[in-house]
């Protein structure tokens, strides 16, 4: 799954067969997106180039990882080029799998150090 990130443009197509029907998706602290199909078109952009989204995925570094049970845990940074600036997000994942899909993914981030570097903010 982390290496779907490495791809410049993220499809709804490529995203939708790593989370379950019941899936959820929140990252912390705004609201959370269900439904593995919602969750894929989110991401995927909704079919959007990404002149229209706003920004363009750059991929995941992943920094450590550890794994307990069904759990998985990533400290990482995403990063996006937006408005012709890249932007660093450092996260910490927290994925629970189910029959090997994403059955819940939440991430942790700071608002404001996500928010205030973006271009226009």
């Amino acid at each position: 799954f982390c290496k779907e990130w490495d791809a410049a443009y993220l499809t709804t197509e490529a995203m939708a067969p790593y989370f379950t029907d019941d899936a959820v998706y929140h990252n912390i602290p705004l609201p959370p997106i269900e439904g593995g199909a919602n969750i894929a078109a989110m991401l995927g952009g909704g079919g959007a180039p990404d002149e229209e989204r706003g920004s363009k995925n750059l991929g995941w570094v992943v920094h450590n990882q550890a794994a307990n049970g069904d759990v998985v845990l990533n400290e990482r940074t995403d990063s996006f080029e937006v408005a012709g600036k890249r932007w660093d997000v450092p996260v910490c994942g927290v994925f629970v799998i189910r029959d090997g899909k994403i059955a819940r993914w939440s991430d942790y981030f700071d608002m404001d150090h996500t928010w205030l570097p973006r271009p226009g903010a």
